[in-house]
C-alpha cells in the first residue's frame, strides 16, 4: 500500500510538472516571442511550426523569433522558409543579442520573416552550403550552390529585399553587420531589444497574404508573451544525433542480450530498455533510411543467435557486419547536409558488441563443459558405468572402467579379479565398485587372492 502511494505521489508531480511546461492560452492581439539559439535541425524545424501554429490559432498581432544560429541543415532550413512564407499572422525574426549571428541557414530563416530586424554588434551572412562542416566539390558543389543560390534569390524577391546581396552571400559566402544590413536592404531595422523592436514597428504595414489587404501592427498595448521549447523538444533537440542514437539502440540491445543470458541480473534488462527507447525517439526527427534500421535490428537479431551458440561465429560476425552497414546507411542523404554516424561510434560498438558476445560465449562453452553441480569432473562420467575387476578389489584394488584404469575398492565383500562390475561412487580419485555377477565361493583359494570363502 505504501508503494502504491508513492507511485501515485510521483505521478501527480509529474502531471503538475506536465502542466506547467503546457501553460496556459495567451490573450488574443498579444506578441509572441519565440527564441532559438542552437543550430538548425529537424527539432528546431518542428518547433517554429509549433510556435507559428500557436499564433495562428490563438490570433496574435506578431510572432517574433530571436535568432542565433551558426547554421544547419538545408532540408530544416528549406521547412522554416516555407512555413514562414505561409504563416497567417505578422512575423519578424530579430538576430540578437549582441554578438549573434544569423549565419548560413539563418541567413534565409531572417530574410524569409515579414520584417528582419539585427541587433547592434551582429552579423549575418556567410551561407555557403557545406557538407558536414567541409566543402563541397565538383558538380555536387555546383548543384547545390546554384539551388541554394537560386532559393535565397527567390525568397529576398518575396520580401522585397536585396537579391544581389542574398546572393552572394551563398556563392561568396559574404558576411556584413547589422548596421551594413539595413544600408543594403538586406535587413529592415536594428534595434537593442525586443522592446525596441515593438516600439519601432507599432503602426507598420505588412502584407501577410497575396489577396488580402496589408495588415496594420497594432502593438503599442499588446501584451507580450513567450513561446519557447517545451519540455520533450529541449529532451529532443539533445538527442536527435544520429551518433546518440545509433549508440543508445545498440548498447541497450547489447544490455538486453545480457539480461537473456542471466535474467536474475534485472539491471540489464531495465536500462536496455531504457536506452532502446531513447535512441529510436532520438531516431524521431531525423531523415532516417528504412534500410539502416533494418539492418540495426537483423545485427541485433544475429548476436542474439550467436549469444546462445558456442563458440564465437558466423552469427557474431554476421551481426556485428550488419550493425556497422546499419550505421553507415542510418541516415537517408549524408551527403549534402544531413549529419552521419561517425567512424568512431562505428568502431565503438563494433568493438564493443564483439567484446560482449565473444565474453558471453565463451562463458557458456565453459559452463557446457562443467560436469553437474556435485560431481567431480570425472563423476558423472564413470558412475554407474561397467567394467572389469583388473586386480582383486577388496580394501583397495583397479578396475577397468571406459578403458581407463582406476584405483578401486569394494562396497561389499572382496571381488575376484576379472570379475564384471559396476561403478557405485567416487570417493576422490577411488571408484568404489560392486560386482554385477555372482562371486562363487572358492575354498581352496589362497587368502588374497580376491576369492570368497566359508567359515
Amino acid at each position: 500500500m505504501r508503494r502504491l502511494r508513492v507511485l501515485l505521489g510521483l505521478a501527480l508531480l509529474a502531471g503538475g510538472a506536465l502542466l506547467a511546461s503546457c501553460g496556459s492560452d495567451a490573450p488574443r492581439g498579444a506578441i509572441h516571442v519565440s527564441e532559438l539559439a542552437d543550430d538548425i535541425g529537424p527539432v528546431s524545424a518542428n518547433f517554429i511550426d509549433r510556435a507559428i501554429g500557436k499564433a495562428e490559432e490563438e490570433g496574435a498581432a506578431l510572432w517574433v523569433l530571436k535568432l542565433d544560429t551558426p547554421g544547419g541543415l538545408l532540408s530544416s532550413t528549406d521547412q522554416i522558409v516555407q512555413r514562414l512564407l505561409a504563416a497567417e499572422v505578422p512575423t519578424a525574426v530579430f538576430v540578437s543579442p549582441a554578438g549573434a549571428r544569423a549565419a548560413s541557414a539563418g541567413t534565409f530563416i531572417t530574410m524569409a520573416a515579414h520584417i528582419a530586424a539585427m541587433a547592434p554588434n551582429t552579423q549575418i551572412g556567410a551561407a555557403h552550403p557545406v557538407a558536414g562542416g567541409e566543402n563541397l566539390e565538383g558538380d555536387l558543389r555546383d548543384k547545390v550552390t546554384n539551388d541554394a543560390a537560386a532559393d535565397i534569390r527567390g525568397i529576398a524577391a518575396v520580401r522585397g529585399r536585396n537579391e544581389e546581396w542574398a546572393e552572394s552571400a551563398v556563392r561568396e559566402s559574404v558576411s556584413i553587420t547589422g548596421e551594413e544590413a539595413v544600408d543594403l536592404n538586406v535587413v529592415d531595422l536594428t534595434a537593442r531589444n525586443v522592446e525596441d523592436l515593438i516600439n519601432q514597428i507599432d503602426g507598420r504595414s505588412v502584407q501577410v497574404s497575396d489577396e488580402g489587404a496589408p495588415v496594420v501592427l497594432d502593438l503599442a498595448a499588446a501584451p507580450v508573451v513567450e513561446s519557447n521549447f517545451s519540455l520533450s523538444e529541449r529532451i529532443l533537440n539533445v538527442i536527435a544525433d544520429p551518433n546518440f542514437a545509433f549508440i543508445m539502440i545498440n548498447i541497450g540491445g547489447l544490455l538486453l542480450l545480457v539480461e537473456a543470458w542471466s535474467p536474475g541480473l534485472v539491471g540489464p534488462g531495465i536500462f536496455g530498455v531504457i536506452l532502446l527507447v531513447f535512441g529510436f525517439y532520438a531516431l524521431g526527427p531525423l531523415d532516417t533510411n528504412p534500410a539502416g534500421i533494418t539492418l540495426l535490428v537483423i545485427g541485433l537479431g544475429l548476436l542474439a543467435v550467436e549469444v546462445f551458440v558456442a563458440g564465437f561465429g558466423v552469427f557474431g560476425i554476421g551481426g556485428i557486419i550488419s550493425i556497422i552497414l546499419g550505421g553507415l546507411l542510418l541516415i537517408g542523404d549524408p551527403s549534402i547536409d544531413a549529419p552521419s554516424v561517425s567512424l568512431w561510434a562505428l568502431a565503438g560498438v563494433g568493438i564493443a558488441a564483439g567484446a560482449i558476445v565473444g565474453g558471453i560465449g565463451l562463458l557458456l562453452l565453459n559452463d557446457r563443459r562443467k560436469p553437474p553441480a556435485g560431481d567431480t569432473w570425472t563423476g558423472s562420467r564413470i558412475v554407474g558405468r561397467s567394467g572389469t575387476a583388473h586386480s582383486p578389489i577388496a580394501a583397495d584394488g583397479t578396475a577397468v572402467v571406459e578403458s581407463e584404469l582406476w584405483s578401486a575398492r569394494s562396497s561389499g565383500g572382496p571381488i575376484p579379479k576379472g570379475t564384471p562390475i559396476r561403478v557405485v561412487e567416487l570417493d576422490g580419485m577411488t571408484a568404489v565398485v560392486e560386482s554385477t555377477v555372482p562371486i562363487p565361493v572358492d575354498e581352496t583359494a589362497a587368502f588374497g587372492d580376491g576369492a570368497v570363502r566359508e567359515g
